[in-house]
């Protein structure tokens, strides 16, 4: 089945000023890996040949480590017809005044800033900058808007769903399967039957990392836009044959360790607590669907 995808999330790069235990993708300062014009260049016209994307957004990493970069992908982007977003840390609002000549390019240009802003993002001094880069877009006409992850072990209410307003929960996959599985109580591996994240039949949106991988989750690639083209790799895209997704579409991360006879641990934060550390027993297996070593905590580069 083709996918009709309405959203690209381009990860700039994998480098990021913080490196915080609740993130996906494993950034950090040493963390290698950084798109350059002539592949931004590619991939928006890749998008654009599908014809059905409205959004194009950037993230990373932090997409601000490389502003001129950005800047100019931003351009392209929206001289080809795309609504922009980007996603960033903030690090770079020290002040108000500071913020807004950082932001001042993308004035005009960008119709979502989400701004990360939680305990995770070194407290205090991130929500000075969040609020320092809201109130520059704000003057700038840029809509703004906050992501805040809710901490783990802050009571049950942050495993269950019950959490603070404009709060998500920490989803256990990538640096968190690591560093915060231990604040949280465990459930039997047995009950995670089912993806409650991704829909893996019409997702609608696809992460893009540096190094042309095209994931439907992060960690879960479907091709690479650098061997291949966007619109060939939507077009062959059969969730029921491939070996990850096929699995997770019949009975979730549980039907991931039978159908492949997995030796794990009894019991998991989330599924995709029990879906991440799976895969991470499946990569030999198939290193070229569970990939980059980046997403898994396994490469500098």
């Amino acid at each position: 089945m083709a996918i009709q995808l309405s959203g690209v999330h381009i990860l700039l790069t994998y480098t990021c000023t913080y490196e915080c235990d609740h993130c996906f993708v494993w950034g950090g300062p040493f963390k290698e890996g950084t798109l350059t014009l002539d592949q931004l260049d590619e991939i928006l016209t890749q998008a654009a040949e599908l014809r059905t994307v409205e959004w194009i957004y950037f993230e990373g990493g932090e997409p601000f480590l490389y502003q001129p970069v950005l800047v100019k992908a931003v351009e392209t982007a929206v001289g080809a017809g795309f609504k922009v977003g980007l996603v960033s840390n903030a690090y770079w609002a020290t002040e108000v005044r500071d913020a807004v000549e950082w932001l001042r390019p993308l004035a005009g240009l960008v119709q979502d800033l989400s701004v990360s802003s939680d305990l995770f993002h070194q407290s205090d001094e991130m929500d000075r900058t969040a609020r320092n880069a809201a109130e520059a877009a704000d003057q700038l006409g840029i809509p703004v808007g906050t992501i805040s992850i809710a901490q783990p072990d802050a009571g049950a209410g942050s495993v269950i769903g019950q959490l603070p307003l404009g709060e998500s929960a920490v989803r256990f996959r990538g640096r968190a399967a690591e560093k915060l599985v231990s604040g949280v109580p465990l459930l039997p591996w047995e009950g995670f039957n089912e993806c409650p994240c991704e829909d893996f039949r019409d997702p609608g949106r696809i992460h893009l990392d540096p190094l042309g991988n095209v994931h439907i989750c992060q960690g879960i690639s479907i091709g690479n836009v650098f061997r291949s083209t966007l619109k060939a790799i939507c077009e062959a895209y059969d969730p029921d044959d491939h070996p990850v997704i096929g699995p997770l579409l019949t009975g979730g991360p549980a039907e991931l360790v039978r159908r492949y006879d997995l030796s794990h641990e009894a019991s998991y934060a989330d599924a995709c607590h029990l879906c991440y550390e799976a895969r991470r027993l499946l990569r030999d297996q198939f290193p070229d669907v569970l990939t980059p070593d980046q997403m898994y905590g396994s490469a500098e580069s």
